[in-house]
């Protein structure tokens, strides 16, 4: 077993290095969180709730000897809806595509047929070397971390292959994040950077923002509209009539749900709720882009749109 856990070691390897890395991991076993924490930014929703990640958002983290490039996917579950169906097919494309998988097993839960479930359809994937990475170490003494290490070799070794290696971390704490990342880079193919110094995500901003919107949106109703909410950003424009040294940029998003009765509990009494929503994301926002910003939310209705091809292709799935 090759389990990482001390100061981190460059690299020996001279040349640089360039490739892209993917964190799988049943839903909310902190994928999203460690990929914030490497880029040192936000570009992955993250919530305390399964399923949150839908679109693949690229994170970029930019060293002196290498270029990683990471790719968020969403958790793998067994589909229960035709969207359920399109992201899991999001997921297997992209473990085709990459150098190196991680796999996020959170510290504070036992293995379970989840993740016994991913680690089958890894095993199959035979050429790209795997990493185990155990996540919210903090939550854990040095004991149940411990067994937790053993019992994930253990699973690798039942279904015929070998975690590349095996590393405890805290994206919270921010313990072994950097560690991470130098256990990564000498699995990448050497070459020359992929993206512009200074890029942190390939993502379109609009898709960004409305992600931002959604995790706003999905903070407390998590019981109630688990997945039920989609958000589209429809207009982004300057405001017209501003000094240059005064910008303002109007946006204007709808907050899509599947049934009229969800609305009330989005909007909540005389709009409150749906204000709240209005200010975290916009704060948020206006971080991300760098300019202050107007942020007109609406809140429609599309009739269970989960299961209808045509307004999955409107909601961009």
């Amino acid at each position: 077993m090759s389990v990482r856990s001390q100061s981190s070691e460059q690299s020996a390897e001279s040349g640089h290095r360039a490739g892209f890395a993917c964190f799988v991991g049943r839903p909310n076993a902190g994928k999203s969180t460690l990929t914030n924490a490497l880029v040192g930014q936000k570009v992955a929703i993250t919530a305390d709730q399964p399923q949150t990640t839908r679109h693949t958002v690229r994170g970029i983290v930019h060293r002196p000897d290498a270029q990683l490039i990471l790719v968020d996917t969403p958790g793998l579950h067994k589909p229960r809806t035709l969207l359920g169906q399109r992201l899991n097919d999001i997921v297997r494309t992209t473990w085709a595509e990459v150098d190196v998988i991680g796999f996020c097993l959170p510290a504070n839960e036992k293995l379970g047929p989840g993740d016994r479930f991913i680690a089958k359809e890894l095993a199959s994937i035979k050429k790209t070397p795997k990493i185990a990475i155990v996540t919210k170490t903090d939550l854990v003494d040095s004991k149940a971390l411990a067994e937790q290490l053993i019992a994930i070799d253990q699973l690798g070794k039942e279904l015929g292959f070998e975690w590349a290696e095996i590393v405890p971390v805290s994206a919270v704490a921010d313990k072994q994040v950097d560690l991470l990342a130098d256990l990564i880079v000498p699995l990448l193919p050497e070459g020359p950077a992929l993206y512009p110094e200074g890029d942190l995500t390939d993502e379109p901003e609009q898709v960004m923002i409305a992600e931002l919107i959604r995790e706003a949106a999905l903070e407390g109703v998590r019981d109630e509209l688990p997945h039920s909410i989609a958000v589209v950003v429809e207009e982004m424009l300057p405001r017209e009539d501003r000094p240059a040294d005064k910008p303002l940029l109007d946006i204007h998003a709808f907050v899509y749900i599947e049934r009229p009765s969800q609305k009330g509990i989005i909007i909540g009494p005389k709009g409150k709720r749906l204000k709240e929503v209005g200010i975290k994301s916009r704060k948020q926002i206006e971080a991300l882009l760098g300019t202050p910003v107007f942020l007109d939310l609406h809140v429609k209705v599309a009739k269970d749109w989960q299961r209808d091809p045509r307004q999955l292709r409107k909601l961009g799935f």
